[in-house]
């Protein structure tokens, strides 16, 4: 059975409840209607006009990205710069984009579970539990223990070839004991107090700021910084694994890929 979008949108909605997001976020339908045949989905981190690019080449219906396109309501949509110029080029191409966002780092099974998994964690557990939610297993972040210690500098190491990151940031002596390891994928400089108390002996996460660095430093606090893009992107294969089976156990015909060679907007020079 080719499903049409509302469909795809109901299987997401399983997986990452839309309550589960953040107030300030606008996960689910971006562009597009639902009446639309989907036999194909193309798993991107980013709106980008490339991504909508790729996916039309790879003959994807839609684009489901874990970023938003759309975060805010539009006062006009100017075709040359963003978002304007990716909601053209999907109008034009029929490509319908869905984001699952804040609801997909948080929820059991989702980003911060597969870092977990990626990374060999053990006794995994929430970082910071939100149980007002009402979705079991729900929360930002997660902390679990090393199969065996590593020192900071193997550790960094880890980070480089799990995220596939050429370059990350750390705070700590390359000789520092890791045992107990925190992640947070995105944006997580938030959580350096948080992960100090629950006893983590690193923080792995992205867009670290600098007072939030020297507060990691101050609490003896080691922290790997493998950048905003990195540390969600890696984990969209697993991500994708699973979209599959969703569809699989449902007799929904469509095909999941994820644009393998995506590129953050930075780059190091």
């Amino acid at each position: 059975m080719v499903p049409k979008l509302k469909a795809i949108l109901e299987v997401l909605e399983e997986i990452a409840p839309s309550r589960a997001a953040e107030e300030w976020d606008n996960p689910g339908l971006q562009v597009g209607h639902l009446s639309q045949e989907v036999e194909k989905i193309l798993i991107a981190l980013d709106p980008t006009l490339k991504a909508v690019r790729k996916a039309f080449k790879r003959n994807a219906q839609v684009l489901l990205t874990h970023h938003n396109l759309i975060f805010r309501p539009l006062s006009s949509v100017d075709q040359q710069i963003y978002p304007g110029d990716v909601i053209s080029e999907a109008l034009d191409k029929g490509i319908s984009i869905v984001s699952a966002h804040t609801n997909l780092d948080v929820v059991q099974g989702g980003i911060n579970d597969i870092l977990a998994d990626l990374f060999g964690l053990q006794e995994v557990k929430l970082l910071e539990d939100t149980n007002d939610l009402g979705i079991d297993g729900a929360g930002l972040g997660r902390i679990g223990v090393l199969p065996g210690p590593l020192k900071l500098a193997q550790m960094t190491k880890k980070v480089k070839e799990v995220l596939g990151a050429e370059r990350v940031k750390v705070v700590g002596q390359k000789n520092r004991r890791i045992g107990r390891v925190a992640l947070v994928g995105g944006a997580g400089g938030s959580m350096v107090s948080l992960a100090s108390k629950k006893g983590a002996d690193v923080l792995v996460t992205g867009d670290v700021r600098h007072h939030e660095a020297l507060e990691a430093e101050s609490l003896g606090l080691a922290l790997v910084d493998g950048g905003h893009f990195h540390t969600e992107k890696a984990a969209l294969g697993a991500f994708g694994d699973r979209l599959r089976k969703a569809f699989i156990k449902r007799n929904m015909e469509v095909l999941v890929e994820v644009y393998k060679n995506e590129k953050g907007p930075e780059r190091y020079e």
